[in-house]
C-alpha cells in the first residue's frame, strides 16, 4: 500500500527527443483499410497536426496510437517502448487523449471528472481504501489539490462544484483537456479540440495549447480548422484515403497541390469508392460505440 502523489508537471523530455514513434500502422476492419501504413513522430517540445478530409481515417489513426484499437500492422513507441495494446496502459505509460465528441461524466461534478483522470497516478490499495488509512487519505488530498491547480490553469476553478452539463460547450471542451492532463502526460492527443466553437473559443483554445506545450507536453492534433492549424502547429501531416499524403511545416502543406485537390475531393489513383468509404466509417463507427461512457454529457456530433 503506497501512495504515488507525482510531480505537479509532466517531466520535460530534452527538446529533440522522439516522444511518440508511429511505423508503419495499418488498421483494417474485416477486408476494408482505414488506415494503410503510415509513419509518423512527434518530438519533445512539437505541437503536430493531423488534417486531412472528411473520412480519412485521422480518428482511427489516434485510436490506434492509445489502444482503443489494435493495429492490423506496424507498431507505436512511447519514448523508446512499444506501447502494449490497452488503453489504461497507453494512458499509464503518459498518453492522455481527448475525443471528437466529448465524452465527460455530466451527472459528475467538474472537480470529480477531472479526478478520474488522476486514477493512474493514485496506486492506493484495496484495504487502504477500505480502511481508510492515512495513506489513502494524504493521496485523496493530494488528488484534490492537483485537481483544482489544473482547474485554475484552464479556468474553471470556480466551477469546481457544478455538474459538467451544465458547463456552456466551450468549457465542457476546456474540462476534457484538464481531465487529460490529470494523468501528467508526455504526450496529449487532441480530436478536434475547436469543433462547434466561436471565433474567441477557438482562440483561447489556442492559447491553452501553447500553454500546454510551455510546460514540456508535446501535443498531437486533429483538427478541420485550418486557420488554428497552421498557427499553432510546428508541422503538420495529411492523411487522405487512410494514407500519408504529405508531411511538413505550414508553409510546405499550405503549397502542395496534392493537399488542395484532396480537399477539393478530387480521386486520386486507385481512390475507393463512396460505397466503401461508406463501409469503413459504419465499422469505425461501431468499434468507438463501444468506449462511450454511458452517463456522457450531450455534444455536438462531428464528422472525422
Amino acid at each position: 500500500m503506497t501512495t504515488d502523489t507525482t510531480t505537479k508537471d509532466a517531466p520535460v523530455a530534452p527538446v529533440g527527443e522522439t516522444v511518440l514513434d508511429a511505423r508503419g500502422v495499418t488498421m483494417r476492419f474485416g477486408g476494408l483499410t482505414a488506415v494503410r501504413d503510415v509513419n509518423l513522430h512527434v518530438n519533445a517540445g512539437e505541437i503536430v497536426g493531423l488534417i486531412g478530409p472528411n473520412g480519412a481515417g485521422k480518428t482511427t489513426f489516434f485510436n490506434c496510437l492509445t489502444g482503443l484499437y489494435i493495429p492490423t500492422e506496424g507498431e507505436v513507441r512511447y519514448k523508446g517502448t512499444v506501447l502494449p495494446p490497452k488503453s489504461f496502459k497507453v494512458t499509464a505509460a503518459g498518453i492522455a487523449r481527448t475525443f471528437q465528441n466529448i465524452r465527460l461524466f455530466g451527472n459528475m461534478t467538474v472537480l470529480e471528472n477531472v479526478l478520474v483522470g488522476r486514477h493512474t497516478r493514485t496506486k492506493e490499495g484495496f484495504w487502504s481504501a477500505v480502511l481508510r488509512l492515512p495513506s489513502f487519505h494524504r493521496a485523496e488530498a493530494a488528488s484534490r489539490e492537483r485537481a483544482m491547480e489544473l482547474l485554475e490553469f484552464i479556468g474553471l476553478e470556480k466551477k469546481a462544484d457544478h455538474l459538467a452539463r451544465n458547463l456552456p460547450y466551450g468549457e465542457q471542451r476546456k474540462l476534457e483537456i484538464a481531465r487529460a492532463l490529470a494523468s501528467e502526460p508526455g504526450l496529449l492527443l487532441l480530436d478536434e479540440p475547436t469543433a462547434g466553437m466561436n471565433p474567441q473559443e477557438t482562440r483561447a483554445t489556442e492559447e491553452l495549447v501553447f500553454a500546454i506545450r510551455d510546460k514540456g507536453i508535446a501535443v498531437l492534433v486533429i483538427e478541420h480548422d485550418m486557420r488554428f492549424i497552421f498557427n499553432l502547429c510546428d508541422r503538420v501531416a495529411v492523411l487522405v484515403q487512410g494514407e500519408k499524403l504529405v508531411e511538413g511545416d505550414s508553409a510546405t502543406v499550405q503549397g502542395d497541390e496534392r493537399v488542395v485537390a484532396a480537399y477539393l475531393g478530387e480521386p486520386f489513383e486507385n481512390a475507393p469508392g463512396d460505397e466503401e468509404t461508406a463501409e469503413v466509417e459504419a465499422a469505425e463507427a461501431n468499434a468507438e460505440s463501444a468506449a462511450t461512457p454511458t452517463d456522457a454529457a450531450p455534444a455536438k456530433e462531428n464528422d472525422r
